[in-house]
């Protein structure tokens, strides 16, 4: 017992990781009147400012397996928490220059814990991978949710710079909680020297990364969008926001019963089907019942919080090695979060085009229901098969 508490303990600190890699970028939304006052940004420039970080993720994810292989997870890990918090303070506190770059730092600090994780927890949570991830992301929605709580309320007792700031501190926390783990010789993995070649070319791989872009997608349509759509619609700005929370917390419920359906082979296509339809159901309720919105927001949030879960359940398990993950994760999340970034953008040119919100809702029912699709399929390994095997 004495020397498994301490490997729990070390295993655990994965968690901690995860606190970390949302808050400094949803505490922007709620404070970007404050910041664009101060700053002089346009409408376009906020939604730059918004999109910067996912398109750090799309650059950045796939190289971080050359950096893990050269220092090793852990070590890259703690540099990325380092970096995080650089790019923090540097955002609140060098200018208007510093305000781009250090949102872009923070950005490509944090592609590589979004990378990484799933191949550690693979590794480190070889038995229970979903329950994990369920666990894992949990922490994630948590985190952001009450980063956007809190942004306005510190904002307002002090200044917008201290409330995003303030996130330094949790990653150098962070930091030091996970430096031990980093302090040993660098345990490297390598997935032979095709290893590159062997996931960009593996059919199941695109469909794992079509599931996460499009999971993604319709998530930053919701964030970027739900409180607008459903103003629109008559419901008030309070009101709204509390919707958009809603749809946060409802997330974390959905993240940790969803693995009830990932950790047998044979049901992870019903798990992937059973997490993309609440989204689905979700927004025809919006369409067609919108006086029921805080429903639609709950169930939409279900299904994303099942869905997120379930991406990267996928992403865990669908190399041999933790050097293979790593490869899928970073492929997955590039051309994922390249695809997310542009969702938002595509929402909004609709309903400036149509006048109106419909065409940017059936817009998401379609992107549901090809993530359905591509969940079904990408669920469907044959047990014992990964990536890497050969059919």
């Amino acid at each position: 017992m004495k020397r498994l508490l301490p490997a729990v303990s070390a295993a655990a600190t994965i968690f901690l990781v995860a606190v970390c890699l949302r808050p400094a970028i949803t505490a922007v939304g709620p404070l970007l009147p404050q910041i664009s006052a101060t700053e002089g940004l346009g409408e376009a420039a906020q939604g730059l400012l918004g999109a910067l970080p996912l398109l750090a993720f799309a650059l950045v994810s796939p190289q971080v397996h050359r950096v893990s292989g050269r220092l090793g997870m852990e070590r890259a890990v703690l540099v990325a928490l380092l970096v995080l918090a650089a790019g923090t303070l540097a955002r609140s506190y060098s200018g208007h220059a510093g305000l781009w770059a250090g949102t872009l730092i923070i950005g490509c600090a944090i592609a590589v814990g979004n990378v990484l994780v799933p191949a550690i927890v693979k590794r480190d949570y070889a038995a229970d991978v979903s329950r994990a991830t369920g666990f894992y992301t949990a922490f994630i929605t948590v985190s952001a949710s009450l980063a956007s709580a809190i942004a306005v309320p510190v904002a307002d007792a002090v200044d917008w710079r201290l409330s995003l700031a303030l996130w330094a501190g949790l990653a150098l926390v962070v930091a030091a909680a996970w430096a031990p783990r980093a302090r040993g010789p660098a345990v490297i993995e390598t997935g032979g020297p095709r290893g590159d070649v062997a996931v960009w070319r593996q059919p199941r791989a695109w469909l794992i990364t079509a599931f996460m872009g499009l999971q993604s997608t319709c998530f930053y349509v919701f964030v970027t969008w739900l409180p607008t759509i459903e103003i629109a619609g008559g419901v008030s700005e309070r009101t709204a926001g509390v919707h958009l929370f809603v749809f946060q917390g409802m997330g974390i419920l959905g993240g940790l019963a969803i693995p009830v359906l990932l950790r047998e082979p044979g049901r992870r296509s019903l798990g992937a089907l059973v997490a993309s339809l609440p989204v689905i159901v979700a927004v025809a309720g919006l369409l067609l019942a919108p006086g029921l919105a805080v429903l639609w927001a709950a169930i939409a949030g279900l299904g994303q919080g099942a869905s997120l879960v379930a991406a990267l359940t996928l992403i865990s398990l669908g190399g041999r090695t933790s050097a293979e993950t790593t490869r899928l994760s970073g492929m997955a999340q590039s051309l994922g979060y390249l695809l997310a970034a542009g969702g938002p953008v595509a929402a909004g040119v609709l309903a400036e085009r149509t006048g109106a919100w419909r065409a940017t809702l059936v817009m998401v029912v379609v992107l549901g229901v090809l993530q359905a699709v591509a969940g079904l399929a990408a669920g469907r390994v044959p047990r014992g098969q990964t990536l890497g095997s050969r059919s």
